[in-house]
């Protein structure tokens, strides 16, 4: 029996199903997750590319944005390191980079990385980022309301299609980091 979810107007399916819509780090990480999570914890649904920008994402498919999470990355430097970190909040906050990011990465300048820094350092494509497979070395910060949502839609490497899992999932990612306060 196939387990179908919703991502608004939008059919999901089990996303170890759907290999073929997730970058590799992404289906590696849910591979390694496997049996970690119910069986149909985190779906996946198809979507136009050209659509995967949370406003257009969420206008077109019918996801109210507080559903949807933007995981952003963020860099700083610190005694010649460039440290770096996945940031998820709800598509209705943003992420306190120069506060509680900066401190936590332990840095005098945090800033969102550049682009082509986000795709070379995550093997994911710019607008599909998802904390989902990011390098190990890197936290995970995860907004306390991002986590304690019954479930939120994320990228999935990809810009052709969305993921779709409890909050509580992402509290259970490698190098995640619970915050009160991360989004405002």
């Amino acid at each position: 029996m196939r387990v179908t979810m919703r991502i608004g107007h939008l059919d999901a399916v089990p996303a170890l199903s759907r290999t073929d819509l997730l970058a590799p780090a992404v289906a590696a990480a849910l591979t390694e997750l496997d049996g970690k999570l119910p069986a149909d914890a985190v779906g996946v649904a198809e979507i136009d590319p050209d659509l995967a920008d949370t406003a257009a994402f969420c206008e077109r498919y019918g996801v109210p944005p507080a559903e949807s999470a933007n995981c952003v990355v963020v860099a700083g430097r610190r005694d010649g390191e460039d440290r770096f970190a996945a940031c998820v909040v709800l598509a209705t906050t943003r992420a306190d980079v120069n506060g509680l990011v900066r401190r936590q990465l332990d840095v005098r300048k945090a800033s969102f990385a550049p682009a082509g820094v986000a795709v070379a350092e995550t093997g994911m494509e710019y607008g599909g980022i998802t904390p989902v497979g990011v390098p190990a070395s890197w936290p995970v910060f995860i907004d306390a309301a991002a986590a304690a949502a019954p479930r939120v839609i994320v990228g999935s490497g990809v810009r052709r299609s969305k993921l779709t899992l409890p909050g509580e999932a992402l509290a259970r990612l490698p190098g995640a980091v619970v915050l009160e306060g991360l989004g405002r």
